[in-house]
């Protein structure tokens, strides 16, 4: 069967989440707001019988992200094994958690081999740690808010609303500003620089939540994240300057106090993958996460 992939668009919200949370996945791959504003950089979607399947391209090679939904999965995947093999490639298949691993090879024993993709790995961690940083190992970034509430005795956070969202764009284009709007030696921006500014478009669409940090009137840093399941929160973003000593952990303590007040249901932030990016894995596993959610990339090998 000929697959018609399309972006996918506002209205696919409602039964894309629904399969998303169906599955219950902690993962950051599990979430419409991801799907939607990194789709144009990242991919296209189809609904293929009660799935939803992503097809992707990176680094040159084609892949499909782990399929979501309810059926016959073992037909789904030769389905799609029958559509790599038309465009002349294996079927490749991303975000394949521990659980998902298990349903492939229980439908296709020893057909797919396993690589790791540890640039995909999600952090999470528990609310409450996040918010209350207790302990010898959060330390250090009890010393880095201490500087700043030291060196900036007028600040305060509030929600992210309509009326701000302006001063918001402003500040996350300033940022962008420092690396010349593209790219700095570790990281190409300008994907990310689109899917930020389709969030601020479509905040109030896409359900986002956020807070900002001010200080002598001045936005220093903002947060906005998303509901995955029902008991994880998804930070889609996180912009704070640099060379403000304490911001960036700040903000993110912060959010988790927002977060915990307002949802005392939710017990994990995912603060999502590093990208492979050394500094950004240096950062995240400076918070020692809760939970390291690993994901392989899964490569069927012969045939079906």
């Amino acid at each position: 069967m000929e697959i018609e992939f399309r972006h996918p668009t506002l209205a696919d919200r409602g039964w894309i989440t629904e399969k998303y949370r169906k599955e219950g996945c902690r993962g950051c791959d599990g979430s419409f707001v991801n799907l939607y504003l990194w789709g144009r950089g990242y991919g296209k979607i189809a609904q293929i019988g009660d799935f939803l399947v992503q097809f992707l391209e990176l680094d040159g090679q084609k892949y499909y992200a782990y399929p979501a939904g309810d059926g016959d999965f073992a037909w789904l995947i030769r389905t799609l094994a029958a559509d790599a093999k038309e465009y002349g490639h294996p079927l490749r298949i991303l975000c394949v958690t521990e659980c998902r691993r298990n349903n492939l090879e229980e439908a296709f024993p020893g057909k797919f081999e396993f690589t790791p993709d540890a640039a995909s790995y999600d952090y999470l961690y528990e609310v409450s740690r996040l918010a209350d940083l207790p302990g010898k190992k959060l330390q250090s970034k009890r010393n880095h808010i201490n500087r700043f509430e030291a060196e900036h005795a007028e600040w305060h956070t509030e929600p992210i609303t309509e009326e701000n969202l302006p001063e918001v764009r402003a500040m996350a284009e300033d940022w962008y500003a420092q690396y010349d709007g593209e790219t700095s030696e570790e990281h190409d921006f300008r994907i990310e620089r689109v899917a930020l500014g389709r969030a601020f478009d479509e905040y109030r669409e896409l359900a986002l939540e956020g807070i900002l940090l001010r200080a002598e009137g001045k936005i220093l840093a903002f947060t906005m994240g998303s509901a995955l399941t029902a008991d994880t929160f998804d930070v889609n973003f996180e912009k704070a300057y640099g060379e403000i000593a304490g911001a960036y952990p700040l903000i993110n303590r912060e959010f988790a106090r927002y977060v915990r007040e307002k949802y005392p249901q939710i017990v994990y932030l995912n603060r999502e993958d590093d990208m492979g990016l050394p500094g950004l894995r240096k950062a995240k596993e400076s918070y020692h996460p809760d939970i390291l959610l690993e994901k392989s990339r899964a490569t069927l090998v012969g045939e079906l």
